[in-house]
């Protein structure tokens, strides 16, 4: 006989998930004739629950939600997150909202009939009415690479993007480049306007029509090197704030006849494995985006356990990976 979920006893008592799991974690806010109500369906079904993190002192499960997952670095934060919660014998799950309301809404009801221990946002906004709904059910809360500002009592981590963003400008103009394009990441996310402060900080004067809007995405990374190579006075260097965007960029140059970098230097920000395996391997910015992951699990199954977390702002350092992706720029006798 198949195991009834809190999802199926809400739907025969015709109240909603929310209602059942405050039933089961005997909430004093639920009117007595449907409390007795609740309570006799989960007899009738011999509903058993999954012991709670207060029964057995340790976490059991926790979720971890993206808006996509259609980026190689999804890949290294869910391989962060998992290497930490295998070894602490806690079960993950990894979900996709793609931004839209209704998904939300669905993964939220998902979460109530498995009785999740934590949630890790990875580049969330975490919107008013989800964060609220989580705090009434007091479950712990951390988000990676947050889209705003998130609320000061939920621990985030992320990477020094600004850092990173400089570092990388600093190695370019120290090759030689003064005409350096830049394609930016979203610009709702902190970490995108962090890495576009850090260039504009790494040059003298600043050129905006240098500048492309991105998204991450390889597409955008071809659309905006396409762009900035058109351009009658081109830039002798694209500074892309993502690796995918980067390799965009390769193709980008490739199709308009030039070679990296003997006519173009590109550097990238990340260090996915696919930067090591480009042709040639890409100079990038390393986040340590597996190392991120491994950080916010380890800080969710703390807060699952009761523990204050004493640093509720963390930024793990950046590192300049140098490769042959970047070179001095070609002098006019080298271009004639």
């Amino acid at each position: 006989m198949a195991r009834v979920t809190i999802a199926a006893i809400a739907r025969e008592a015709g109240v909603s998930v929310p209602t059942v799991s405050r039933v089961l974690n005997g909430r004093a806010d639920v009117a007595p004739q449907t409390r007795e109500l609740v309570e006799n369906l989960l007899k009738e079904h011999g509903y058993r629950r999954r012991a709670s993190r207060q029964q057995t002192g340790k976490a059991a499960l926790v979720d971890l939600v993206f808006n996509d997952l259609d980026s190689p670095w999804a890949v290294e934060l869910i391989r962060g997150v998992e290497d930490v919660m295998h070894a602490a014998g806690v079960g993950t799950v990894v979900s996709a909202v793609h931004r839209r309301s209704t998904a939300t809404r669905q993964w939220l009801q998902n979460l109530y009939a498995r009785q999740s221990d934590g949630v890790i946002f990875v580049t969330s906004d975490l919107n008013t009415p989800v964060y609220a709904e989580l705090q009434r059910l007091n479950i712990p809360v951390v988000v990676i690479d947050p889209a705003g500002g998130a609320p000061m009592d939920i621990p985030t981590i992320g990477a020094t993007n600004w850092a990173g963003g400089l570092s990388a400008t600093q190695h370019l103009t120290a090759l030689g480049h003064r005409r350096i394009g830049f394609i930016a990441g979203p610009k709702n996310l902190i970490c995108s306007r962090a890495r576009l402060d850090g260039y504009r900080t790494g040059l003298e004067t600043v050129d905006e029509s240098l500048i492309r809007q991105g998204d991450f995405l390889y597409e955008s990374g071809f659309a905006g090197g396409r762009s900035l190579l058109d351009l009658p006075d081109p830039p002798t260097a694209i500074f892309a704030s993502s690796d995918t965007m980067a390799l965009g960029v390769y193709e980008a140059a490739r199709h308009r006849g030039l070679r990296v970098p003997d006519d173009l230097s590109v550097i990238g920000f990340d260090d996915l494995p696919e930067a090591r395996w480009a042709s040639p391997p890409l100079t990038t910015v390393r986040q340590p985006l597996a190392e991120m992951g491994g950080l916010a699990a380890r800080t969710a199954l703390r807060m699952a356990q009761g523990d204050d977390i004493e640093t509720p702002r963390v930024e793990l350092a950046t590192e300049l990976v140098v490769r042959d992706s970047t070179a001095p720029p070609r002098t006019p006798a080298q271009v004639s």
